[in-house]
């Protein structure tokens, strides 16, 4: 009998695991290079392209009897990045080894810091998509745990038979940005890492481009039950090589972790390599505790003091964080999201826009936002133009709102005027009075012009009599049409409204 109710009650529990809901809990580590003109410990050169091994020295090398020299706009670069992310920086940090042997470090450890970081702290807001794509989502800050500033390592390439070992990489400054296990979603993870790029682009920290291994991403990934507050056992995912990979990986991750589960598995503690291409993953060995890597203070580079002044030099120099400025764009200009939604993920971008809305006027900053967000990035993409390299300029831009404003052009030979301006670089008013676009249409005219086109549509003049404003519309194109495209719309819509009522 006791055997018969132990068996029930396994029998109960396993039913119960199979139907239960679970829910994922994802942390991050994100490897940031920072763009320096040398390595972090010694003046050799780094970059992407080179030769390889060509960008080494003895310190690179570890020969022996060279010594590290702590390159300071790695420590400004780390600093900034911890302000742009709300982080508390450290009075003193301090240097650790991290021992291992494995060929993409010649010194068999790796300069980092353990116990003392530089940056503590801080959060990520994120912005997860709405209902509809033209609303703002909801947006929720995502702790950090520390960023701590270490060097990169080589790199490996597997042939069929042996192995490269390339060593331009080794040395070059690098941020570990850690967060809280409070990612939720593959979404907030995707989320998660577009704000962190962002954020890096817009301080001139780093170029955080994943293909050239400018910033790579690994993933700790744990399930629970819903509502139970112990974590569950963590598999890290590695080689995800792109944003869309890092929330498939996580996706396909926590669908195999409650596959495990629910048909009576155990999660193991390991590392697993997901391939993006194919959507699997598949295991590469167990994972190693902090004391396998045996941390003990580097004893050739001294703590680092940050005093209050030098965070105080290096916060002035941090731009507005994109989030801010994309709440400030809609109060202080009443764009709406989706126009915002393209300017402020580009700096340069959000900067012209700017700059074109002083000359302008901030009255003109809607029609501003939406020339740049649909004429100027459709020309530019057309030409495979950077906006650098542009020979339009925020005073042409200015200059051909002004003459729509103006009634001087039409909104559709701004478009021509436009497309002119950018070609050549001619200013807008140069391009009208060369090819004749003003609007020079006489009031005689355009009455004329505009009872012909009442007198030929009597369907769309009853409608309108009737009481359908929009029936107007169908009498404006033949005005537009007798006038070759430069009457002004505004002009047409008062005259065609007079001569209906009377």
């Amino acid at each position: 009998m006791f055997q018969y109710a132990g068996y029930s009650l396994l029998a109960t529990h396993y039913s119960l695991l199979k139907i239960m809901n679970y829910e994922a809990v994802i942390g991050l580590e994100v490897h940031v290079q920072v763009k320096t003109a040398s390595k972090i410990f010694t003046r050799v050169g780094q970059g992407y392209g080179h030769e390889e091994n060509t960008l080494t020295d003895p310190v690179v090398l570890a020969l022996p009897g060279a010594l590290p020299v702590m390159n300071k706009a790695a420590l400004d670069a780390i600093i900034k990045s911890g302000l742009m992310l709300h982080c508390e920086i450290a009075d003193v940090c301090k240097w650790d080894r991290k021992n291992y042997f494995y060929p993409d470090s010649p010194k068999n450890y790796q300069i980092t810091q353990f116990d003392q970081p530089i940056c503590i702290g801080g959060e990520v807001e994120i912005e997860l998509p709405g209902e509809a794509r033209n609303v703002m989502g909801e947006h929720k800050k995502i702790p950090l745990t520390r960023i701590h500033q270490e060097e990169d390592v080589g790199k490996l390439t597997h042939f069929a038979h042996d192995s490269l070992v390339d060593y331009n990489r080794a040395g070059t400054p690098l941020m570990e940005i850690v967060s809280d296990p409070a990612i939720a979603s593959a979404e907030e993870a995707y989320a998660f890492l577009t704000t962190l790029r962002t954020t890096m682009v817009y301080a001139g920290i780093s170029d955080c481009d994943m293909e050239k291994g400018q910033m790579r991403c690994d993933a700790n990934i744990s399930i629970r039950p819903v509502g139970q507050e112990e974590l569950g056992v963590k598999v890290e995912l590695k080689n995800l090589n792109s944003i869309s990979y890092v929330r498939d990986g996580i996706s396909h991750e926590i669908k195999r972790q409650k596959a495990v589960l629910k048909a009576g598995g155990t999660i193991v503690q390991e590392t697993r390599d997901f391939d993006g291409i194919t959507g699997t993953s598949q295991s590469l060995r167990t994972k190693e505790d902090a004391h396998d890597y045996r941390y003990f203070p580097d004893p050739d580079l001294m703590p680092v003091r940050v005093d209050q002044a030098w965070k105080d030099r290096l916060a002035a120099e941090c731009p507005e964080r994109p989030f801010d400025k994309q709440r400030r764009f809609m109060a202080a200009y009443d764009l709406p999201y989706t126009i915002t939604s393209v300017l402020v993920p580009d700096r340069e971008l959000s900067d012209w826009f700017e700059a074109t809305v002083a000359i302008a006027g901030k009255p003109q900053a809607q029609a501003v936002g939406n020339w740049i967000a649909n004429d100027l990035l459709r020309d530019l993409g057309a030409a495979n133009v950077s906006l650098a390299d542009a020979k339009i300029t925020p005073a042409h831009l200015a200059e051909l709102v002004g003459l729509i404003e103006a009634g001087t052009i039409t909104k559709q030979i701004a478009r021509e005027v436009f497309t002119e301006s950018f070609g050549s670089g001619e200013t807008p008013s140069a391009v009208v009075e060369r090819k004749g676009l003003k609007d020079d249409t006489n009031s005689d005219e355009l009455e004329q012009w505009c009872r012909d086109a009442i007198a030929g549509n009597d369907k769309a003049r009853e409608q309108f009599l009737g009481g359908k404003d929009g029936a107007i519309n169908a009498m404006k194109g033949p005005v537009m049409k007798a006038s070759r495209g430069k009457a002004n719309p505004k002009l047409v819509d008062e005259t065609l409204r007079r001569l209906l009522a009377e």
